[in-house]
């Protein structure tokens, strides 16, 4: 069994190749936290565009239920980065 195929979710940007860490320490010293892409456009559509999680399902192609998870795993990864120090890697997973 493979399990359910995941739904093509629509991303307005490939934003792959950004990286943010802690100023002053080198990136090899680092844990690094994975910020998926669908992740990443959740936190760009619910937070900095301000649109309600219905709205932004529908943008993105997925369920509200499926967006609510996307955005609560985002806001936890962010949160785990910025208060122990580690490095925000944005990566894309098909």
């Amino acid at each position: 069994m493979s399990g359910r195929k995941k739904i093509q979710r629509n991303i307005e940007a490939d934003h792959s190749h950004l990286c943010f860490k802690p100023c002053g320490v080198r990136k090899i010293h680092l844990e690094n936290v994975e910020l998926c892409e669908d992740e990443l456009e959740a936190i760009r559509l619910s937070d900095y565009e301000g649109l309600y999680q219905q709205v932004c399902a529908d943008k993105m192609g997925v369920s509200r239920t499926t967006f609510a998870r996307l955005i609560e795993s985002a806001r936890g990864k962010i949160a785990d980065a910025l208060l122990h120090s580690k490095a925000l890697k944005i990566c894309f997973k098909e």
